[in-house]
């Protein structure tokens, strides 16, 4: 079954401070005609724990709940399966990795997750600057695609790939299509750092979900912000 049913998306980001603020924000949208899931990061996690989280975003919404840990699976190989149990007794039904620290890390915490019955997105290229060794990061040129191939071999069909870079996402998606999966794709970056819904939902194709987060958040009114990028997609 996939993580969310419709093919295309918004996601709300919940990368806020409190949980007041993460309850305002799900009961503002959660009745939004497109949303289709809620991301929860590393902030509210470790300042009130992942299973209080989860129970404020219950008390409104049985939406799919991801949890980007920021950036999970970079750690040594055996961690995997500690991460994996408490992000299933927490009750999140998915979590993201970003596997920078190698193929061997990466193919455990995935069998970790999969062995606690979590679904998986992996991403493998960021949104900002210097990420890569080209533009003056640390990572090797091609160790995204690396990272997606690893993910592919292990089962995975759900990655994630930068809404501010659309030809990057083109070019993600015609790897991904040439492995003849059945795939999705999610994208940060939208909004606020650049990316455009539509024009990266464009380079996505038919199964692509938007994760906006401080333009939704940050929005006087934020039922209406996500009903205006629903309408983008």
């Amino acid at each position: 079954m996939p993580i969310i049913q419709s093919n295309r998306t918004i996601i709300p980001a919940c990368d806020v401070s409190s949980l007041k603020k993460l309850e305002e924000l799900v009961q503002a949208t959660t009745g939004v005609k497109g949303i289709g899931a809620y991301k929860v990061g590393f902030e509210l996690a470790l300042a009130y724990g992942l299973p209080k989280v989860m129970e404020t975003v219950r008390k409104h919404s049985q939406l799919p709940v991801i949890y980007d840990h920021q950036k999970a699976g970079t750690d040594i190989p055996d961690t995997g399966k500690g991460f994996a149990s408490v992000c299933k007794r927490s009750g999140v039904d998915a979590v993201i990795f970003f596997p920078q620290s190698g193929p061997e890390t990466e193919k455990a915490w995935i069998k970790a997750a999969q062995a606690e019955g979590l679904k998986i997105i992996v991403g493998g290229e960021m949104t900002h600057p210097a990420y890569l060794a080209k533009d003056g990061g640390f990572l090797a040129d091609d160790a995204p695609k690396r990272i997606y191939e690893t993910a592919i071999s292990a089962g995975i069909t759900d990655f994630v790939v930068p809404g501010n870079k659309p030809e990057k996402i083109a070019e993600y998606k015609h790897l991904f299509e040439s492995h003849k999966i059945d795939f999705t794709l999610y994208s940060p970056g939208l909004v606020t750092q650049g990316g455009k819904i539509t024009d990266s939902g464009k380079a996505a194709g038919s199964k692509w979900h938007a994760i906006v987060g401080r333009a939704i958040y940050e929005a006087p009114d934020m039922g209406a912000a996500a009903r205006e990028f629903a309408s983008q997609l």
